[in-house]
Order: C-alpha cells, then sequence, then structure tokens
C-alpha cells in the first residue's frame, strides 16, 4: 500500500520589511494553497499570530524539506 504523498509547502522567510512584528527572516512558514493569491504575487502563509495572511512574494524563498522534517516545521508553524 502506498502513503498518501505529503504536498505541504513550505517556505523560507529572506526579508521583513514592514512586517517584524508578523514574520522573522530565516524562518520556515509553512505556504497553503491559494491559486488567486499567487497570480497576484503573493505567499498565503502561517504568520507569528498562527493566522495565515497574505505577503509578497519576494519575502520568501521555495525550499524542499526532507519528509522526516516536514511533521516538525508543520507543528512549528
Amino acid at each position: 500500500m502506498q502513503k498518501k504523498k505529503d504536498v505541504r509547502q513550505f517556505v523560507l522567510c529572506i526579508k521583513n520589511d514592514g512586517y517584524t512584528v508578523s514574520l522573522e527572516v530565516r524562518k520556515v512558514y509553512q505556504r497553503l494553497p491559494d491559486a488567486a493569491a499567487e497570480a497576484r504575487h503573493l505567499v498565503r502563509v502561517i504568520d507569528e499570530s498562527g493566522e495565515d495572511y497574505l505577503y509578497s512574494e519576494d519575502h520568501f524563498v521555495a525550499i524542499d524539506l526532507p519528509q522526516a522534517a516536514r511533521g516538525v516545521f508543520a507543528h512549528a508553524s
């Protein structure tokens, strides 16, 4: 039996200009799918408030986490 593929996506914050309370530079955030936001060059992430918000995509870079680390980061977000 095959395991269900983990489709969670993660991004690394590379700048927090204007969002110093909401985003931490060098922190990994879980990215939530949002096609409408992505079409406007925005990324929906669960930020420091524990809620999901939209930010400019230039604040993040996509990263590929090893499977063993995905659960840890998903629960920390």
